[in-house]
């Protein structure tokens, strides 16, 4: 075979079928796929007696500042639009009301202990900035299942729009690619680029790997159907023998396209373990704004910045309705304000910044909680946390991670989605986004429609203090813009995950605001 891939080339491959590298590599083009820049808690000397910090915004960001520049001797305020602390890390319990952009309202109906993430979700175990003052605070966490291969992968084009189980569809994508590779490697098509000693090697990894039988074929078999499921399981007794399965053909499985969805637990952030706050991802934003008390000054629009030689002044009314203006003064300001929020605010820096600020768009996602009278996917289909995958526009079903085996209710997160139909969502009043969840729901459970409760649709570009979900830089965006975006122009500097290479995540406003203050106290030591 001329232009025979070399040993890396190969290996890539491999990778690549296996869903890792491919992920990995977009992850990265994307500026998601890197490790957390956490090392520990920040060290600060004792600054100036007296020296002021405004921060403008309570979310992770803004509270991780306040807490590291309080400890330090700093005298920190805090002014937060909402009239609790968290921003972004935000979950919505029964009783809750929230009124979004444009004055719909929801009045969320759960039962107690049911809950929905409008936002973060999830904690990587490598994400060890957030991680580490969800310890220093006390908040309980527990396992957040992201791959469940007894889950769902859907396609409305595909096996008459039957779901497929996530294990099945893997099985067969790893078991086809691995006897295609075999059958290459038999035809010594490989030996420009490996040993014989290696292709040995090969051989038997890609058996093991794809579950094949004697003949490095991947057929209807014992070992095919101890990765993909048995038509009927061994069992006790007379009739415990196991039928296998049968494999889709490897035409079938492509054309699919479900083999796409199998590369999800792969990539970095999303390698277990993963964890959650126990009560919902809220609690550590609570826990947070406990710690800072009277710090934070709540229900404040900021609606003008300025600065000048001797420090920043932001101006603010109510949020819930005033036009009393007033004043908050400091030394320095460390704004954590979503930047399409931000570019509609009087602020007078300079025009590197602002360029930043002003060119970068948030996110469009969309997520609805939907609580049904039973844990159906439970009993019926034995699914146990985890997600299912559709080309729906729903996108994502994920099943609620605590309670396993309760004989009580539970929310389902019915849609988790971005883009284009996130935004069709958001030009929908919430009831017809929850009408839509559930008739996309029920191709996939039929269940839906009878054990429907009650619902809430959170649609990120309606959130009247972030007009969407995170900070959608471009390769080329980041590249004239960010250094700008983060730097400290006079006495201002911005903080949050749009400003870190962790965009969407908790862990890059974690360490936006490390570094953040770590430079402004570098600068203030310096003064």
């Amino acid at each position: 075979m001329s232009g025979s891939p070399s040993r890396r080339s190969l290996l890539s491959m491999i990778g690549v079928v296996a869903g890792s590298a491919a992920m990995y590599h977009a992850m990265t083009e994307l500026g998601y796929a890197q490790g957390s820049s956490f090392t520990g808690p920040i060290k600060l000397s004792p600054p100036p007696a007296g020296t002021t910090i405004l921060i403008l915004g309570a979310g992770i960001a803004g509270m991780v500042a306040a807490m590291e520049l309080r400890d330090a001797g700093y005298q920190v305020q805090v002014l937060e639009y909402n009239g609790r602390p968290g921003g972004r890390n935000w979950s919505l319990y029964g009783g809750d009301t929230y009124t979004e952009l444009g004055g719909a309202t929801q009045h969320v109906g759960f039962d107690p202990g049911q809950y929905i993430n409008p936002g973060p979700w999830r904690l990587p175990y490598h994400h060890r900035g957030i991680l580490h003052y969800a310890s220093r605070l006390g908040v309980a966490l527990e396992p957040f299942t992201q791959v469940n291969y007894n889950a769902y992968v859907h396609s409305t084009d595909a096996y008459g729009g039957k779901p497929q189980r996530y294990r099945q569809v893997q099985a067969d994508f790893h078991g086809h690619v691995a006897e295609l590779l075999s059958k290459c490697t038999k035809q010594n098509a490989l030996d420009q680029s490996v040993s014989k000693q290696d292709q040995e090697i090969l051989m038997l990894a890609l058996r093991d790997w794809g579950a094949l039988d004697g003949n490095y074929e991947y057929k209807s078999g014992i070992a095919s159907s101890m990765r993909r499921g048995f038509a009927a399981d061994p069992g006790g007794g007379l009739k415990s023998v196991p039928v296998p399965s049968e494999p889709s053909a490897l035409s079938d499985l492509l054309r699919s396209n479900l083999w796409s969805a199998i590369a999800s637990g792969h990539n970095y952030e999303l390698q277990s373990a993963i964890f959650q706050p126990k009560g919902g991802m809220g609690m550590i934003g609570k826990a947070m704004g406990k710690d800072l008390g009277p710090l934070i000054e709540y229900n404040c629009k900021v609606t003008n910045i300025h600065q000048d030689d001797k420090g920043v002044t932001a101006s603010y009314v109510d949020s819930r309705g005033g036009t009393e203006t007033r004043t908050a003064n400091a030394k320095w300001c460390i704004c954590t304000i979503p930047t399409p929020i931000l570019s509609q605010i009087p602020m007078n820096v300079g025009p590197q910044m602002r360029a930043a600020i002003d060119q970068l768009p948030y996110l469009a996602a969309l997520k609805v909680g939907l609580q049904f009278k039973r844990r159906f996917w439970e009993q019926d289909d034995q699914i146990y946390g985890g997600h299912t995958y559709t080309n729906l526009p729903n996108s994502t079903i994920s099943y609620p991670m605590w309670d396993y085996f309760s004989k009580g209710k539970g929310v389902v997160l019915g849609a988790y989605t971005f883009g284009r139909p996130a935004y069709i969502a958001a030009s929908k009043p919430p009831e017809e986004r929850i009408k839509d969840a559930l008739s996309y729901g029920s191709q996939i459970h039929p269940q839906y429609m009878a054990e429907f409760e009650t619902g809430v649709a959170v649609a990120w570009h309606r959130v009247p203090w972030a007009l969407g979900c995170q900070g959608a830089w471009t390769d080329e965006s980041r590249d004239v813009h960010y250094n700008n975006l983060c730097a400290i122009d006079g006495r201002i500097m911005l903080a949050s995950e749009h400003a870190s290479r962790l965009p969407g995540w908790q862990e890059g406003s974690v360490t936006s605001a490390l570094d953040v203050i770590g430079r402004l106290h570098a600068r203030v030591m310096g003064t």
